[in-house]
């Protein structure tokens, strides 16, 4: 198969109406912050045991296309030997991985960041796409204020990232390109619409540059929404019409799919939220769901490390999922929460 039909037939595998992907790449650091709200220790058997137990929920494939891991989880199996790539696809998941090597200060300019990780990529995609992954993510951060991010910062983070997805397809591997503007601060709704739009504007102009394939690839952006400490919060209609506003200056339509990241939103934010942009109408683009934190949290709490609470945890992840496969449709109502399995736990 040429390297063109296999970025196709991926595409066609993660692309599918009414399904989103798993984010299940969290860092060391970050999936031990979120194990400790629960009482769990990080280690290496416990990660494997929660990864494991996302993936063999039954029916998660009918709602999720794809799931991010982590390289650690990419070689890892599940309890009866299987690779757990292996395990993913045989459910319909198309697996794939988390390259870059997570951010730092961005020199010349204080207070933005930058991702690192392209020194050895296409030798690193060339292992990882032998243990199965066939879609990879990277992402890039942008901190917001008056004076944030920089043109520099805006820049340089741009080219990373296409620089990036240019090596993902030329390896046979198809790119989700991920640049998340922060909510981290008390910025407006109108300042999150701003800094977005010169972000994927950039993001956009340094694709072209380096000749991705846009049909090939995926968007992971990020909302358009007023910083978590802002006095006035959004609803999900000013969410949603801010943002495809945003999208619709910035992203071609050659793009095939934008699957969101839901960036420090509650579960429920994150599906009203996608929900009330699908119910605005047909988009260039599918509108769909690449969640992390978002699908995880009220599985993560039903768990809490106990074996036995594992098929709660299950149910409670794959009725988030499906919670987010009816907002892909403009199909959810704040009424379907109430029957989410994780608020009848004890």
């Amino acid at each position: 198969m040429s390297i063109q039909n296999e970025l196709q037939a991926t595409m066609q595998a993660l692309v599918q109406k009414g399904k989103g992907i798993l984010a299940a790449d969290e860092s060391g650091p970050t999936i031990a912050k979120r194990f400790k709200t629960i009482g769990v220790e990080s280690t290496e058997e416990n990660r494997r045991t929660w990864r494991s137990l996302m993936l063999t929920a039954p029916g998660l494939g009918e709602f999720v296309s794809g799931v991010i891991l982590h390289e650690e989880t990419l070689g890892q199996s599940i309890d009866d030997g299987t690779p757990l790539p292996q395990w993913a696809a045989q459910q319909g998941i198309v697996p794939g991985i988390k390259v870059d090597a997570g951010k730092i200060p961005l020199a010349g300019a204080t207070g933005d960041e930058i991702t690192q990780g392209l020194d050895g990529l296409a030798e690193r995609l060339d292992a990882y796409k032998r243990q199965g992954a066939r879609f990879a993510k990277w992402r890039a951060v942008y901190n917001v204020s008056d004076t944030l991010p920089s043109p520099l910062a805006v820049k340089a983070n741009a080219e990373a990232l296409a620089r990036y997805a240019a090596i993902c397809q030329e390896r046979g591997i198809v790119p989700i390109v991920e640049p998340e503007v922060l909510i981290d601060g008390d910025h407006t709704l109108a300042r999150c619409a701003e800094v977005t739009e010169a972000v994927l504007h950039a993001v956009f102009h340094a694709l072209h540059r380096h000749r991705v394939v846009l049909e090939h690839m995926l968007l992971k952006p990020s909302m358009v929404v007023p910083g978590k400490t802002h006095v006035l919060q959004a609803t999900p209609a000013e969410v949603a019409a801010q943002t495809i506003r945003i999208l619709r200056r910035t992203v071609p339509a050659a793009v095939p799919s934008v699957n969101f990241l839901s960036g420090g939103q509650t579960p429920e934010e994150a599906t009203a939220n996608l929900d009330a942009m699908n119910r605005l109408g047909p988009q260039p683009w599918q509108l769909s769901f690449s969640y992390g934190r978002a699908l995880q949290e009220p599985a993560l709490q039903a768990w809490k490390g106990q074996a036995a609470h594992a098929r709660n945890s299950q149910d409670a992840l794959l009725e988030r999922a499906r919670l987010n496969s009816a907002a892909c449709q403009g199909q959810y109502t704040a009424a379907m929460e109430a029957a989410d399995p994780a608020s009848r736990l004890a």
